[in-house]
């Protein structure tokens, strides 16, 4: 009895502390490094500081985020995440959108493609949601996106019920929906867009007043924050390509893990993580965002971000009315949990 209750005593501590240690400095300055490079070389090559100034604070941003998620106590580490979405978010919305009257939806990146423009929004959707995934998966999603900030506050972190099956497919269609709407302002109107005036203002107010009350309405009605991502947002359309050759990908320790399914419960976005254990990969579903939950919820550290290469088609996502275990297996799990703390010392 003394030692399960030094045991207990211990995952308390570990929940209530603060975990500094050297390794938790690796990713925040890997990733600064990368935005850092890309500051320096826009500047470089464009002759404008601004560049400098967007891409380090965003990088900093980013790496204050992951740095917090890591040592952050446990019960509090989801804060982390929030200070980078906060960050960066109102960054996007407040500075570039609103005060600088660029349109950053996805409806302005087609607008400047097209014609050639090289501005914010270009720059902003070739680096972090198209060649960006490449390094770091669906990251914008969970670490940056200013929609999800605001929404991530609802109380429904932990969805119950699974995935609706083919509801994603209206992502498809708002993607394709977008682009033909702007091939008919830019081909058939011959409206070309007016780069920092009121239009592009107009247009990105309310195509966030849009996104804010789908994401409510289909939060509430689904009991999920994350259901705008999941079901109606065009953005994975591009980032899916990418993300699934991504280099940095999540990954679980079978010598480490106890079965105890916290991670696929706490999962916003309802991937059978374990599934991906017991073939022995890594994560390579494209829904996932990176957001860190499954790592911070994880009783044995058992789950971490690895850099690799690898990639596959397999999307093992937990459908509506499924479970996130078998009875069976929650049962058996439930037992290791207690002893969570020794694996986790080992």
């Amino acid at each position: 009895m003394t030692h399960l209750g030094n045991e207990d005593d211990d995952l308390k501590k570990r929940n209530q502390s603060w975990d500094v240690r050297g390794r938790h400095f690796i990713l925040p300055v890997v990733f600064l490094s990368i935005f850092l490079a890309v500051a320096i070389t826009l500047w470089l090559t464009q002759n404008n500081v601004f560049y400098l100034l967007n891409f380090s604070y965003i990088g900093l941003s980013v790496a204050i985020g992951l740095f917090l998620t890591a040592v952050l106590p446990k019960r509090i580490r989801h804060r982390g995440r929030l200070v980078t979405q906060f960050l960066v978010g109102s960054y996007m919305v407040i500075f570039l959108g609103l005060i600088g009257k660029e349109n950053m939806q996805i409806e302005g990146f087609f607008f400047y493609i097209f014609t050639g423009v090289f501005a914010g929004a270009t720059i902003h959707y070739l680096v972090a949601k198209i060649g960006g995934t490449l390094v770091f998966g669906r990251g914008w999603c969970g670490y940056a996106c200013w929609t999800v900030a605001v929404l991530d506050l609802l109380p429904w972190k932990k969805p119950k019920e699974g995935r609706i099956p083919f509801l994603g497919v209206f992502r498809y269609v708002h993607f394709l929906g977008s682009l033909g709407l702007v091939l008919y302002v830019l081909f058939v109107l011959q409206t070309p867009p007016e780069q920092e005036s009121l239009r592009e203002l107009y247009w990105f107010l309310i195509g966030n007043l849009i996104y804010y009350g789908l994401g409510f309405l289909l939060a509430v009605v689904l009991k999920d924050n994350r259901a705008v991502c999941k079901y109606v947002c065009p953005i994975p359309v591009f980032q899916k390509i990418g993300s699934r050759f991504s280099l940095m990908k999540i990954n679980i320790r079978r010598e480490k893990c106890v079965e105890c399914f916290a991670c696929e419960r706490a999962c916003p976005m309802d991937i059978k993580l374990l599934d991906y254990m017991y073939e022995g990969k890594r994560v390579l579903s494209t829904e996932c965002i990176s957001c860190s939950t499954c790592i911070y919820v994880c009783p044995t550290d058992a789950v971490e971000y690895t850099f690799g290469f690898d990639g596959g088609l397999k999307e093992y996502l937990r459908t509506y009315g499924e479970p996130a275990a078998t009875k069976k297996t929650r049962a058996a799990s439930s037992a290791n949990v207690v002893n969570a703390g020794v694996a986790a010392s080992k």
